[in-house]
């Protein structure tokens, strides 16, 4: 590299680094092997016990729900996963489009690329392609750390036309992030000052290592909406940012956190039990519609997809439909299985057992 290009490198604008990461992002989760290798996501601890005789015809299961005021088709979001890129533009397109037809909740990667880079602002923009379902604007939640109030949380949600915000929670990412923004301190009482600000709802997510029932239960007290457990068991970032960082220290360091995180199905279920009338999305490893139907069998009130859908969504439109239609069918047949005609009777089963 000439004289000219290194002070042109040295100079890269923040707006610049942040779509940088963002394109790094998505194309470290296609190409690489970012799952943690702890438990998984402790759905394979649950089984159902079938029902031969479920009195049931499978042609009249409903899987319909609601969520933030709108109807669900079935009791699925689309993860917050990507923005700031014209490539993520495509995918969130795409996604967008899946999500009006099927019925199924989004939620829209971190919004901080379009904060502070506006013009990658219409790579966010979907509302007009997705306008009967359930749309989340997202931002890190550290960023009330760092400059971010009401009037950043506005923007965010008043520029993609969202139902709601949620505060995405991703210290262990930030730790192992060249430059990651690590200062977590005090985020419970800025994210309570929010909750009583605001005229729309605010939930609260982690990215992969799980939130727990004490954390859920102090959530729900500070006026948080809902929160998604997003629990361990599919992609690590941390191992993300292993590869991505260029500091030797935090390279090696990762290894040692390959099993870190809550599982999934462990969190829904303290999750529940600590706040049995908050709102749960369950995500976290989600692959196919039986997992789902165990996680709302364990209490969550939706279920979200976010790793699994993304080749899907670079590929084409029939590919994401076939894979939305799959988990559907996955989940009413799981409910066929155990006579659970509707997503009340799923939720109050008994028939989800641990395993020996």
């Amino acid at each position: 590299m000439d004289e000219k290009n290194v002070e042109a490198a040295a100079e890269m604008s923040p707006e610049t680094e942040i779509k940088r990461r963002k394109r790094e992002h998505i194309e470290i989760c296609l190409r690489e092997d970012v799952e943690g290798w702890g438990e998984g996501t402790g759905f394979d601890r649950y089984r159902f016990r079938h029902l031969a005789l479920p009195e049931l015809d499978f042609a009249d299961i409903r899987l319909d729900s609601s969520f933030l005021g709108r109807n669900l088709k079935a009791p699925f979001v689309v993860s917050s996963m990507t923005g700031g890129t014209d490539e993520a533009g495509r995918i969130n397109v795409r996604l967008a489009e899946a999500a009006q037809r099927h019925g199924w909740a989004m939620g829209l990667g971190s919004l901080r690329a379009a904060i502070e880079a506006p013009d990658s602002a219409a790579s966010y923009r979907v509302r007009q392609i997705a306008p009967d379902v359930p749309l989340l604007a997202n931002l890190g939640a550290a960023q009330l750390n760092y400059g971010y109030g009401i009037a950043e949380c506005r923007r965010a949600v008043e520029m993609t036309g969202a139902d709601a915000l949620v505060l995405h929670l991703n210290g262990m990412q930030e730790v192992f992030q060249d430059g990651g923004d690590t200062n977590f301190r005090g985020l419970a009482r800025r994210i309570a000052e929010l909750c009583k600000e605001a005229e729309f709802p605010v939930g609260v997510k982690e990215v992969g290592m799980g939130i727990d029932g004490e954390t859920v239960r102090m959530l729900a007290d500070i006026g948080v909406s809902f929160v998604d457990v997003a629990g361990a068991g599919g992609t690590s970032w941390i191992k993300v940012e292993k590869y991505r960082t260029k500091d030797r220290l935090r390279k090696i360091a990762s290894d040692a956190f390959e099993d870190w995180g809550n599982p999934t199905a462990e969190c829904i279920r303290e999750a529940r039990e600590a706040a049995p009338d908050t709102t749960l999305i369950a995500s976290g490893g989600m692959t196919n519609g039986v997992e789902a139907a165990k996680a709302l069998a364990l209490g969550a009130d939706a279920v979200a997809f976010g790793k699994a859908l993304l080749a899907p969504a670079l590929d084409s439109a029939d590919k994401l439909d076939e894979l939305f239609a799959r988990v559907e069918f996955e989940l009413k047949a799981a409910m066929f299985g155990i006579g659970a005609g509707n997503l009340q009777e799923l939720r109050g089963t008994r028939r989800l057992v641990r395993r020996n």
